[in-house]
């Protein structure tokens, strides 16, 4: 088996490239990654490359369909990966997340590969009242990384031939990685309380988010890469997460506060109504894959954040500013020239990159 995993040089990668060869141990894998975070490792207790047997340093969005000849799945984790990026980065957004996505997807087809595993998001919901979302729910995207997801999704569907195709719309990503981000809500709230002492909730705490750790996302991904079409059709969206999991924000930030006994929780209680407020059914994914489920709730994500940044001497309480931000990261990019507007290595700075 062949397995091409696309931005792997990143938070999740890692993760999935680990239970890829622990699923697949006779398998040969790739990694393709443009390498703008590579360096970014976080006590890493090992090289996080090393479950791959070859590595490239190249940009999706020029892919040569050749290469993926003989590829029998393809895992897309390449994107611009969050909110603040999206929006920083909105044409390049579209052009990464979306149209380089359907690219690869219509290329991977054409050269006979037989599964492509594409990493939606949970986002699409957007603001959704009534209770959890399930797959065939209305969408409400309200933010440019969303939209690419959904557009994304909707042209993947279109795609004739034999491919199987599964759109996991991941919960909210959590937990430690050799290249672990600070931008996201529960790693946020951990590093707060350990740099601080506090966590300082910016909305009124009441909007509901799902949340999945790392490992359980590589699990979801194993599961997908080899998923026969008649478990869930030929083409499959589905929600991938636990339905146990979905929180309010100020209960994650409790939660923590319950791991790091002293944590002062400021709440505003007087902030405008979130961008993003909802809850998701997984029952779907419960069926199709009761042998995938996710394993690390949340105490345990809490656990091993905290274990992670106190192997690093975590102390930064200014580490919003630090690369452990992965918009920072790619401002420092820019800043220096090494990139360009369209996220593009400058001449001369690709090689240096790899």
């Amino acid at each position: 088996m062949r397995i091409l995993v696309t931005g792997n040089l990143g938070y999740v990668g890692p993760a999935v490239v680990r239970q890829l060869r622990s699923e697949y141990p006779l398998a040969e894998i790739h990694g393709y990654d443009l390498g703008f975070f590579a360096h970014c490792l976080t006590n890493a207790q090992e090289n996080p490359e090393r479950y791959i047997d070859h590595q490239v340093y190249a940009d999706v969005r020029a892919i040569d369909p050749d290469y993926l000849r003989g590829f029998d799945a393809i895992v897309h984790l390449s994107a611009i990966s969050n909110d603040p990026m999206g929006d920083r980065f909105a044409q390049v957004t579209r052009a990464i997340n979306q149209d380089a996505s359907v690219s690869l997807a219509k290329a991977a087809s054409e050269a006979g590969v037989g599964h492509f595993v594409f990493a939606s998001s949970c986002s699409v919901y957007g603001v959704a009242s009534g209770g959890a979302r399930r797959e065939g729910d209305p969408l409400n995207p309200m933010t440019a990384y969303a939209s690419s997801k959904i557009g994304t999704e909707q042209a993947l569907a279109e795609l004739d031939g034999d491919m199987v195709i599964t759109c996991l719309r991941f919960a909210t990503a959590c937990g430690m990685s050799p290249r672990l981000r600070l931008d996201l809500v529960l790693n946020d709230f951990v590093a707060g309380a350990m740099a601080t002492g506090r966590i300082t909730v910016l909305s009124d705490g009441t909007p509901w988010r799902p949340l999945i750790d790392t490992q359980d996302m590589a699990r979801a991904i194993a599961w997908a890469s080899g998923r026969a079409a008649d478990n869930g059709g030929r083409f499959l969206v589905v929600n991938a997460g636990s339905t146990k999991s979905n929180y309010q924000v100020r209960e994650l930030a409790e939660a923590v506060g319950r791991a790091l006994p002293g944590t002062a929780i400021s709440i505003n209680t007087d902030a405008p109504v979130d961008s993003r407020s909802y809850q998701v059914d997984f029952g779907l994914f419960e069926r199709l894959a009761p042998r995938h489920q996710p394993l690390v709730m949340l105490e345990r994500s809490i656990a091993e954040l905290i274990a992670g940044l106190r192997g690093m001497g975590f102390a930064d309480a200014d580490f919003r500013h630090s690369s452990l931000i992965r918009l920072h990261t790619l401002q420092g990019h820019l800043s220096s020239g090494r990139l360009s507007e369209r996220l593009q290595w400058q001449q001369g700075e690709r090689k240096a990159a790899a």
